[in-house]
């Protein structure tokens, strides 16, 4: 699914839609937030935290509703079918840029089905395996892993998220074959890791508890800088790894939103970012703030999908 002049046009013409009012009275009831991930992992925590600041300021309820499995993209799929009222809304991770790309079928055009919102945050990734593990360190894992092919594997929360797709780029810089355990959630994935059915995790920072318990190791993290509360622990650019992966993601609506509903999403949304109880919950996982509003939103939207379909072209990555 090539990406098209076309498609660019019709995603700046949403961004650049003739401001209108916001509905008389919106919003008059709970809107209705859905997170496509399990249940108590790191996106959960940090969404339900957002939505409780978010409600505050918009004087209505905002719900998760939790719609974990397909790498993500169900909270994505489920707004095809929605009003564009405001009323439903979704957790955009960046799985939605990429898996239309790699499917012979796409569920969605993510440049002309949505209505991009807020741009909230991003994660802190890691690679953590049990504390009895024999890697000391992330070049013993990948050592082992390359003088052994398909004999570790690793676990995700789906295929095509930044997990499993950076997992491959540093298989593919390594040369090392190893086998990728999809699952719906982090909690899925402590539990098939502590109890050995896995090798290694790859997730975000929910492992973060147990690192700090000394129940697992956290062998490496992906992000620009070292995690302030894992000081200790190396970037995959200080191993040699020209790789940084933080999965920035944001809100989204159908497509045809009114651009004045949008106004007071985003301006409750922003101020939610910036809640202190929100932003203990980014602190807690090390996650940076990372606010933009609609129009910058849509055009950082357009240069991801940009850079995500060339990287799967180039990788040659399938569904």
């Amino acid at each position: 699914m090539p990406f098209t002049r076309r498609q660019a046009l019709g995603l700046g013409a949403v961004a650049l839609a003739r401001p209108a009012l916001a509905q008389r009275g919106f919003p008059d009831k709970a809107i209705r937030m859905l997170v496509p991930w399990a249940p108590g992992g790191t996106t959960d925590v940090q969404m339900r935290a957002f939505c409780d600041a978010a409600g505050k300021r918009l004087g209505q309820p905002v719900v998760v509703e939790n719609k974990a499995g397909a790498g993500g993209i169900l909270g994505a799929q489920a707004l095809l079918s929605e009003r564009p009222d405001g009323y439903t809304l979704a957790q955009i991770p960046i799985s939605v840029f990429r898996v239309p790309y790699m499917s012979q079928r796409p569920p969605f055009d993510p440049l002309a089905d949505f209505t991009y919102v807020s741009h909230l945050t991003g994660y802190l990734f890691g690679v953590v395996v049990k504390a009895d593990a024999p890697w000391a360190d992330f070049p013993a894992f990948l050592a082992d892993a390359k003088a052994n092919p398909g004999k570790f594997n690793y676990g995700t929360p789906g295929v095509g998220t930044s997990l499993h797709i950076t997992m491959e780029q540093i298989a593919g810089l390594r040369d090392i074959t190893y086998v990728h355990v999809p699952f719906r959630g982090v909690a899925e994935n402590m539990q098939a890791l502590l109890g050995g059915q896995i090798h290694a995790t790859a997730d975000s920072s929910g492992w973060g508890p147990l690192v700090e318990e000394g129940r697992l190791r956290l062998l490496v993290t992906w992000g620009p800088d070292r995690a302030k509360r894992f000081p200790a622990v190396p970037t995959l650019k200080e191993l040699g790894m020209d790789i940084v992966s933080t999965s920035p993601y944001g809100v989204a609506g159908p497509k045809g939103m009114d651009a004045g509903v949008v106004r007071a999403l985003d301006a409750a949304f922003r101020a939610a970012v910036a809640d202190p109880a929100h932003a203990a919950v980014l602190d807690r996982y090390d996650m940076p703030a990372m606010p933009m509003g609609p129009e910058e939103y849509t055009n950082f939207v357009r240069r991801t999908v940009e850079d995500e379909s060339a990287m799967i072209r180039r990788m040659g990555l399938r569904l």
